[in-house]
């Protein structure tokens, strides 16, 4: 088992333990052994045999020999034996928004709840009215929360389909018969959620069955679904979905723009091409009967007289009539980003260091950390008081004379208070080199409420960057409703940054909106709200949903350099 594997086992047990009615500090144990794991950045299985597990803070002897069995054998009797004592479908309850284990458990208790279904069942009966803490409310947002659920099923996280495709798309790419290979479908496009994935590749007719019988044997492969010699599809081990097909090297551009899609672009392009008689489809682009050879896709789109289009602005938003003006912008690419900002350490609910996340920062070829720990009403996150905010920069102005070539800006997530105001005293904001603003509680609003709430905060002049601005977690929950033009108007016009929060979990704000904020002047900011040394990689996600935004390198805050950040970031605001 890998890290995460081990993590959610852990944070699992504990959710067990806690419904078994067991001591809370047993159960509270197992979740700070998980949160420990995400700090570390060793091999388990290394530690393990170096019997170095017991070194990281929080891991007891029992813990370690649990992580032991669970990185050398794949499996934990512990945890199996746990689990069977529970009906199978109790943990899914605790995918319903607003339900967590506390409540999960008595209802089970109560009322014998074990599943969705059956607490869809109660829901409708009117069975949790009288239950003491609960109600008719609850029972409408358990009913609209299963709805999510069940809506959502199909669909996956592009980070946990991303990782299921990788090493499957490899083994494609690596076959000594296949020419060309490509993922294709919305995750070629970086959509925020993903619901299969599609492989394209090309190669002789006679390699087809030998590659096909590679591809259904792979590991990660729990069943197969359909086996032929241009498509097959198979259901791996995370329950996503795959088809690969395969055609000639002549064929493939062809394909490739037709299963990368989306379906609206392809219509759209079909129609283009009619309007110059020639039929699209995905075997290739044809004047009468004759094929129009096009050796890659750039080709494909120069012969219908248009620029290429990066696969992220598939979706017939604009795209198509860009390229043929040749419009389509120089989209910001990786590289182009020079800094980290929004990001937790363990002053706050992070599980590394401020030490700790600079250096991995600074590691990935990054100028500059903007750390930003929650405020001080955060209390479920460890928000900082501000006797622990003047602690925090005494440590950060200690790092950054120590550390050459690299600077660490004091920040903080700062809660926006249900009236709008910030939640810190004018002195503590104003000892800090920038603000991001962001709503974690009293969260049922309308558009209305919402709206206003952001700009009020906006209007502070110590806020510099809007955080998550409708607080969405993709999957699990929607975000409160918000006018997104007037935020981003506002934004504008108070010299506000709002920031893509590049967690896989959130993308917000939306690739939809991007566009429009691009268009206004607003600069955007990239930010992976990270807790641990890992999540600093997910603000690569964020390039994928920003280039899906139509965003250049000028329009993202984070392509600036320690010196004009840190001039924006001091700029005076009325």
């Amino acid at each position: 088992m890998d890290k995460k594997q081990v993590i959610t086992v852990l944070e699992e047990i504990g959710t067990l333990l806690e419904f078994k009615g067991e001591n809370p500090f047993k159960t509270r144990a197992y979740a700070n052994a998980a949160r420990a794991l995400e700090g570390v950045t060793d091999d388990l299985a290394e530690l393990a045999a170096n019997k170095r597990l017991r070194e990281i803070k929080g891991i007891g002897e029992a813990i370690s020999e649990k992580i032991t069995e669970l990185v050398t054998t794949g499996h934990l009797k512990y945890y199996d034996d746990l689990r069977a004592t529970f009906p199978a479908g109790l943990l899914d309850l605790l995918r319903i928004p607003g339900l967590g284990s506390k409540k999960a458990k008595k209802l089970f208790d109560e009322l014998g709840i074990a599943s969705i279904a059956a607490l869809e069942k109660a829901c409708n009966e009117n069975r949790l009215v009288d239950l003491e803490g609960f109600g008719k409310k609850s029972q409408e947002k358990f009913l609209e929360g299963i709805r999510q659920v069940r809506e959502f099923s199909s669909r996956h996280l592009f980070h946990h389909t991303l990782e299921a495709a990788s090493p499957l798309f490899e083994a494609v790419r690596r076959h000594p018969k296949v020419i060309r290979a490509e993922l294709a479908g919305s995750l070629r496009r970086c959509k925020e959620t993903i619901k299969d994935i599609d492989i394209v590749a090309s190669c002789k007719e006679a390699d087809r069955p030998a590659i096909m019988e590679a591809f259904t044997k792979l590991p990660s492969v729990r069943n197969v679904i359909a086996k032929g010699e241009t498509k097959s599809s198979v259901l791996l081990e995370q329950g996503i979905a795959a088809d690969l097909r395969l055609l000639s090297d002549e064929e493939y551009p062809y394909l490739l723009h037709h299963f990368t899609g989306s379906a609206e672009h392809n219509v759209a392009m079909r129609g283009l091409a009619q309007k110059r008689g020639i039929k699209m489809s995905d075997y290739g682009l044809f004047k009468g009967s004759k094929l129009i050879r096009c050796k890659d896709e750039a080709e494909i789109f120069a012969a219908l007289g248009m620029s290429y289009i990066p696969p992220e602005l598939r979706e017939n938003m604009g795209e198509i009539e860009a390229a043929l003006k040749d419009e389509i912008p120089e989209l910001i690419e990786k590289d182009d980003l020079r800094g980290v900002l929004h990001c937790h350490s363990t002053h706050s609910d992070g599980a590394n260091s401020l030490r700790e996340m600079a250096e991995a920062c600074k590691k990935l070829g990054f100028e500059y950390l903007g750390i930003c720990d929650h405020s001080m009403s955060v209390a479920y996150a460890r928000g900082l008081t501000p006797d622990r905010v003047k602690a925090q920069h005494k440590e950060i102005d200690k790092i950054n004379a120590e550390m050459k070539g690299f600077r660490i800006f004091k920040g903080t997530e700062c809660d926006i208070l249900p009236d709008g105001k910030l939640d810190y005293p004018e002195k503590v904001l104003e000892s800090f080199d920038f603000v991001v603003a962001s709503i974690h509680s009293s969260m049922n609003m309308n558009e209305e409420k919402a709206t206003a709430r952001l700009i009020k905060a906006m209007e502070h002049p110590a806020v510099r960057i809007i955080g998550h601005p409708t607080g969405r977690l993709l999957l699990s929950r929607d975000g409160y409703p918000i006018n997104h033009r007037k935020v981003i108007d506002a934004a504008v016009a108070l010299g506000v940054s709002i920031e893509i929060n590049a967690s896989p979990h959130r993308f917000d704000l939306d690739w939809r909106y991007c566009k429009y904020a691009r268009d206004k002047g607003m600069l955007i900011s990239i930010n992976p709200d990270a807790h641990s040394i890992d999540g600093i990689k997910d603000i690569f996600y964020g390039v994928g949903i920003a280039r899906k935004g139509w965003l250049r390198k000028q329009d993202v805050l984070n392509t600036k350099s320690v010196k004009e950040i840190e001039k924006w970031f001091a700029r005076k605001r009325k």
